[in-house]
């Protein structure tokens, strides 16, 4: 396997310390680098082996970073706004583009991750295309059940500790940006709409067929509404995560978008 070189550094920004970790391939294929965007309990540890994986793979810089409040970044103290998918997009990441002095990029979301990827890049030209891996692109009822679920799982004793190994002291504001702000009733009117008419580049977007949090109409959205050229890959027998139950699938995928 080719040698990979690891760097991890914080951004200073205005908002706070930012964590980045970047995977280095001895030769590059582009110097274009793939950026990722976590779910919304990830973050950069939680990517496990996948950073590395698409490093080696596709011979390209892969970056990926904590965003404000989770993982190895810096404690957010208020909560998040109902706009705060469109805020990563104009106020932090162009915080982390400026930091690493990037170009021209590829986003990859994962979950709402995803979504801020769209985001981004229906505001910046110099992104040249996006993997959107089970983002959602409204809210149906199945994401609301998945989220109200997963809610009472994390109240159960001893449930919070699992959050706690990835985000230490602010796993209980990570839990809560999440399920508070889904599940409040000024949120479910949102969508993806407002932006995909401004994305322009190439899109490819994966999604599981057995997606706890939302339905095939997520990717169809998604294609239906971008102007770039888009493509969509449903994966069978997959849920929320395709990038870790189904990773060859997803990979191969991959690798013939990049093509």
């Amino acid at each position: 396997m080719e040698s990979v070189t690891l760097v991890e550094s914080i951004a200073d920004t205005p908002y706070g310390g930012l964590y980045i970790k970047e995977w280095l391939p001895n030769e590059l294929s582009s110097n274009i680098p793939i950026i990722m965007l976590h779910d919304s309990l990830g973050c950069v540890k939680l990517w496990k082996d996948f950073p590395e994986m698409l490093a080696t793979t596709l011979s390209r810089r892969i970056i990926a970073y904590d965003r404000l409040g989770f993982g190895q970044s810096d404690i957010r103290i208020e909560p998040p706004t109902a706009d705060f998918i469109k805020e990563e997009a104009s106020i932090f990441f162009p915080e982390i583009k400026k930091y690493l002095s990037i170009g021209k990029y590829i986003l990859l979301g994962h979950s709402v991750g995803g979504c801020m990827s769209l985001n981004v890049a229906a505001n910046d030209k110099d992104c040249t295309g996006v993997i959107s891996i089970s983002a959602q692109a409204f809210v149906e009822d199945i994401t609301l059940q998945g989220i109200q679920t997963a809610k009472e799982m994390f109240e159960k004793p001893g449930q919070i500790e699992r959050l706690e190994k990835w985000h230490g002291n602010k796993a209980k504001w990570v839990l809560g940006a999440w399920v508070d702000t889904w599940l409040a009733p000024n949120f479910l009117r949102w969508n993806l709409k407002y932006c995909l008419n401004n994305v322009l580049c190439d899109v490819l977007v994966i999604h599981g067929d057995n997606d706890e949090y939302g339905s095939i109409e997520f990717p169809e959205f998604i294609v239906r509404n971008v102007l770039g050229w888009s493509t969509k890959l449903i994966i069978h027998n997959c849920g929320h995560f395709p990038h870790k139950e189904k990773t060859n699938e997803v990979s191969d995928a991959i690798i013939n978008f990049m093509s």
